[in-house]
């Protein structure tokens, strides 16, 4: 059966080196809230320039802010630089904002990094930047999974550097710095068709972790919970990617 697609209105909101897509009725709220962030993200930064940089985990200074320490937590687990869970952070930031806001509904998307809620389904397309599967996957997440956080990460797409060589790598988890920095490490990892089976396993035992996928030369490996995975084959997904300027798709 033909999953009928239910049409949202997204805007697009740029703000220092990032551009969201944001879907909510409570988009003023999620703005604020993104700047909020940023703003004190920004101020501790100041205080600790490696927090930035690090591509470790590193000790926090007295008084880190809560933005701060969920990054942290991120990076302590996954073995990544805190830096790594920044997007998935502050998304989810923004869609609490919203549901304290009383929203039936939050999606924030950026540079695949997205943080959801909604009392109905959303289907996320899956773009992994060439070979067979670039465009023919799809999650179709359901609201008794949601509020979830389902990050992306490529080593052939995007500005951030990559150790590895992964088509793409999404993970899901309840916990959006979490999700975004294990999506780093993952990606890190896979660096050929072998990796996919060892890292997946490795990846699921993190706590919190709820699920995984990765693509490598048209090889698929899933772990974990996911939301269903549909057919998609939709033309404009090239143009519904979030992605720095200085990055051409």
């Amino acid at each position: 059966m033909p999953v009928k697609r239910t049409k949202r209105i997204f805007t697009l909101f740029a703000w220092k080196d990032a551009l969201y897509r944001i879907s909510s009725p409570s988009y003023d709220i999620i703005v604020n809230e993104i700047k909020h962030q940023r703003y004190v993200l920004e101020n501790y930064i100041r205080k600790h320039p490696a927090f930035k940089t690090s591509l470790t985990p590193l000790p926090l200074l007295s008084k880190a802010p809560p933005i701060a320490e969920v990054m942290s937590d991120a990076a302590l687990v996954t073995n990544v630089g805190p830096m790594a869970g920044v997007a998935g952070a502050i998304a989810h930031a923004g869609v609490t904002a919203a549901c304290r806001d009383g929203a039936d509904e939050a999606i924030i998307e950026n540079g695949g990094d997205i943080y959801l809620t909604s009392t109905r389904e959303i289907l996320v397309g899956l773009y992994s930047g060439g070979g067979k599967l670039t465009n023919a996957l799809a999650f179709l997440v359901k609201p008794d999974a949601m509020p979830l956080a389902l990050c992306s990460s490529s080593s052939h797409m995007g500005h951030s550097g990559s150790f590895g060589n992964c088509d793409l790598a999404t993970v899901t988890a309840k916990n959006g710095a979490l999700a975004d920095a294990a999506a780093t490490l993952v990606c890190n990892s896979v660096k050929s068709k072998g990796d996919i089976e060892i890292v997946l396993e490795r990846t699921i035992t993190i706590p919190g972790i709820l699920g995984v996928l990765i693509i490598k030369d048209d090889h698929i490996g899933m772990i974990g919970e996911l939301p269903e995975l549909v057919k998609n084959a939709d033309p404009e997904i090239k143009s519904k990617i979030t992605h720095d300027p200085v990055w051409i798709l």
